[in-house]
């Protein structure tokens, strides 16, 4: 938000070629671009923006959500379907986006930091606000909102009550930095590191390091390490302050991990000067931002002791927001460690996107209000959370208390975080999703763990953010006008239930499809609208999915037939079924030469309509086997048109499996559904597609002994040391879906970036680990499947696949979704 007054006028004036405003004088605050993700309705502007699905598209939902301000192509609205509306007229409406951000960057005259890199960007943002905020009014980049569209929307926000910004800035491509660069205009300039992320838009890490700079071109200071910089590159900006890990900068900095495995000690020498400091933090990535925001502070004159005693009090960044199971039948949505308005409003986006149970509420803390006015921030958040369906707010803090007015739902309020706490059983809080969002001075966390349902200790992690990643990855290799169908059976491939289909409808897939008729029921009894296709629908279930609106798969004649038996008699809306033909998988369907009988059939009632026919490829994803695939696609080809010709109708069809997908871009037809590549894991070998790990399941030690020379370990005796040793208990176990096939040293997990084999056969709730040589104590993570331990490389240890590897995870494992 912008506390800067822009009328509809004046934006027309800065971004439009032409203009048609009924309200010259209509004020905005707010600028959208998704129609699912308004606020402040009256005072939004909302830019059609291109992209997978063209923005323009959503003009009617956002006018339906209360919008009354366009920036769109002239050619692409009928602006006579709707009526009082300003609309400012572009070619491009990004890059309109982008002038208004530029514009409005200009009216103000404090620094502004700008951070690229590939990786880091947000830890450094985050803790740089940490340690100048004593100094400065901060208006930083919400959560990681750092692209062509991310960086407009985070310069929108700096306004007169601040003093310093710092924007974040990430490219993907050559030629993105340039639209960057002429936006923020940085005085000061941050580069973190240059990794491998995005190699693919660049030929080099020359040229991704050439690009990333562009961003500096008249910055007054840039602070780098010189190891991501090669020589032959001129670094621009008029002054450059160097760090470095080692010799060879203005600030040097050895690092040594200290012998309790759980500080750094680091040692740093600038102008001659010696430097002592121990922080909390053990991976080497930690150390490495650390050191940069150290670097940024003696670049812009801080004294080396206030640096040193601020650094040494830098607490974790929590960069995502985690959905948990609550007492009392409740989602709790943890946010616990910021509040400020911008990810807030991420936030509440995310809690709106739930469906899993009709009432929403938000317990929040008072939020920072050093140098701002108290009434206009109160004000904003509470215009904020109107359009959210929030049913209760409970507010911590004494000036949520003395603005308790302006909020227009069922409200309680408290002081103090430990007064809600004493009062949480009278509260009655039950069947609800809550946002709980806090200040870290709030203690949140403690509210977290007051509703969450206390379970297994051993966790799967699903990154949403991944998840999203991947879907638009295939999107992205769709034709135009062809449909998505995602299967969310087996619970998700084991990643969860509504969770994942609340972000799937989110992302206006076109259907969901489930094996048996309970994982549907479960998915409408959460709120889930999308059409849902059963695969194993099951003679007694046929009422039931009536009742739910669940859509049969149709394989057989008799299954026709016993489907049909069971609609109602009375005239009613002919119900939707899908029918399968074996075109070689051999496993269900109607035959190719069933088509003339299966026509008779269809022809001989009115209570069913064809809503799509589709067939299962056998092997897509293997080379060796193309021919038959392509048999398969023509056998499917000729069947649904002699169908369709039967019938008088057209139907949607659709062969093509998540492999399918990428190699046989012909079989996509109408329609295609994608499987396993969703949760990260390609179903082909032979293209590398771009896709981002989902789940990552961890656990804890339980117990660390040391084992002689000669001892057993576990059942059966099977698990022997080479000599004397020492093994770690971990809580996991065949029961929590971790096979016996990895006992006896065939499966490893990650301790402390190490890989340790298993010791023994794997018990039903635990297994033990060899951590000869590592220094281990109970309680500490280990990792069981990751990015570093990926599923199709735990399947390849015991000869399966990553199917099973996902799917076997119990469901009594704890399931934590998080939202970066």
């Amino acid at each position: 938000m912008s506390n800067k007054i822009y009328t509809v006028q004046d934006i027309a004036t800065i971004v439009a070629v032409a203009s048609e405003l009924i309200d010259p004088s209509a004020i905005v605050y707010t600028l959208a671009y998704d129609s699912r993700k308004i606020t402040d309705a009256k005072h939004a502007l909302f830019f059609a923006l291109p992209g997978r699905r063209d923005g323009h598209q959503y003009v009617q939902e956002a006018y339906r959500a209360g919008v009354r301000n366009f920036v769109v192509r002239p050619e692409a609205v009928n602006i006579t379907d709707y009526l009082n509306c300003n609309w400012l007229f572009v070619q491009d409406t990004l890059h309109a986006l982008q002038q208004l951000a530029t514009y409005h960057r200009k009216q103000f005259a404090y620094p502004v930091i700008a951070i690229t890199g590939s990786n880091g960007k947000t830890i450094v943002k985050e803790w740089l606000y940490q340690l100048l905020s004593p100094e400065y009014q901060i208006v930083r980049s919400p959560k990681s909102y750092n692209s062509q569209l991310g960086v407009p929307l985070s310069l929108w926000q700096m306004d007169g009550q601040h003093n310093l910004a710092i924007i974040e800035a990430g490219i993907s491509k050559v030629g993105e930095m340039e639209a960057i660069e002429r936006m923020v205009k940085p005085t000061i300039g941050i580069l973190t590191n240059i990794g491998h992320a995005h190699d693919d838009g660049f030929a080099s890490t020359k040229e991704k390091t050439i690009e990333k700079l562009k961003l500096f071109k008249d910055a007054d200071k840039i602070v780098y390490n010189p190891i991501y910089v090669d020589s032959a590159i001129e670094v621009p900006g008029r002054h450059h302050f160097t760090w470095r890990i080692g010799k060879g900068a203005q600030l040097e900095v050895t690092a040594s991990l200290k012998e309790n495995g759980s500080q750094y000690v680091l040692e740093a020498t600038y102008l001659q000067q010696s430097y002592v400091l121990t922080v909390p933090f053990v991976d080497k990535a930690s150390i490495e931002n650390l050191v940069c925001c150290w670097a940024l502070m003696l670049a812009i004159g801080y004294e080396a002791m206030v640096i040193v005693d601020r650094v040494k009090r830098l607490l974790p960044v929590s960069m995502r927001l985690e959905l948990k199971k609550g007492i009392n039948n409740n989602s709790i949505i943890d946010d616990s460690y910021s509040n400020d308005l911008s990810s807030l409003l991420i936030a509440l986006d995310f809690l709106k996107q739930q469906q899993q149970h009709s009432r929403k509420m938000l317990i929040l803390s008072d939020l920072p209000t050093v140098g701002q006015n108290q009434t206009a921030l109160y004000t904003k958040v509470a215009s904020m959370l109107e359009g959210k369906g929030l049913d209760r707010l409970i507010g911590v803090g004494k000036h949520l208390r003395q603005h308790a007015a302006l909020f227009r739902m069922d409200t309680q309020f408290f002081d103090t975080t430990e007064q809600l706490l004493t009062n949480i059983p009278k509260l009655e809080i039950r069947d609800s999703t809550i946002l709980i969002k806090g200040s870290r001075v709030f203690g949140f966390e403690n509210i977290s763990k007051a509703l969450t349902l206390q379970t297994h200790e051993t966790t799967l992690e699903i990154n949403l953010n991944a998840l999203e990643h991947n879907l638009n990855v295939y999107k992205s290799l769709l034709q135009q006008g062809t449909k998505l169908m995602v299967m969310v059976k087996a619970f998700s491939y084991g990643s969860g239930s509504f969770e994942i289909a609340n972000l799937l409808q989110f992302n206006k897939v076109d259907y969901l499809t489930v094996a048996y008729a309970d994982e549907g029921i479960a998915l409408r009894k959460s709120g889930i609208t999308l059409p849902i296709v059963v695969m194993s629908p099951g003679e007694d279930t046929f009422e039931q999915m009536i009742e739910y609106r669940l859509e049969p798969e149709i394989y057989s004649f008799s299954e026709l037939e016993a489907f049909i038996s069971k609609l109602p008699s009375e005239k009613m809306e002919a119900y939707p079924v899908h029918i399968k033909v074996d075109t070689g998988m051999h496993r269900l369907g109607f035959e190719p030469d069933d088509v003339d009988r299966l026509l008779a059939k269809l022809k001989r009632t009115d209570k069913i309509v064809v809503k799509s026919v589709f067939s299962h490829l056998a092997a897509s994803g293997i080379r060796e086997h193309d021919n038959f695939t392509s048999e398969q696609i023509r056998l499917f080809d000729v069947f649904t048109q002699d169908l369709t010709r039967g019938l008088g109708y057209h139907f949607i069809r659709h062969i093509a499996n998540t492999s399918a997908i990428s190699r046989f871009p012909q079989a996509q037809f109408d329609m295609v559904r994608l499987g396993i590549g969703l949760y990260g894991v390609s179903a082909d070998e032979y293209r590398s597609l771009p896709l981002q790990s989902v789940t990552r399941l961890r656990t804890g030690i339980t117990q660390v002994k040391y084992i002689k020379a000669g001892d057993t370990v576990g059942y059966n005796r099977n698990g022997r040391l080479s000599g004397d040793g020492t093994i770690a208990t971990v809580k996991i176990g065949y029961a929590d879906g971790y096979s016996r096939r990895f006992g006896n040293g065939v499966g490893k997990m990650l301790i402390k970036g190490m890989l340790v084999p298993t010791v023994g056969d794997i018990c039903m709730d635990m297994c033990m680990l060899d951590v000869t040589g590592i220094d281990v104590r109970e309680g500490e993570e280990v990792l069981v499947m990751g990015e570093e331990l990926s599923p199709e490389t735990l399947a390849k240890a015991i000869g399966t696949i990553p199917y099973e590897i996902l799917t076997s995870i119990s469901q009594r494992v704890r399931r934590v979704y998080y939202f970066e």
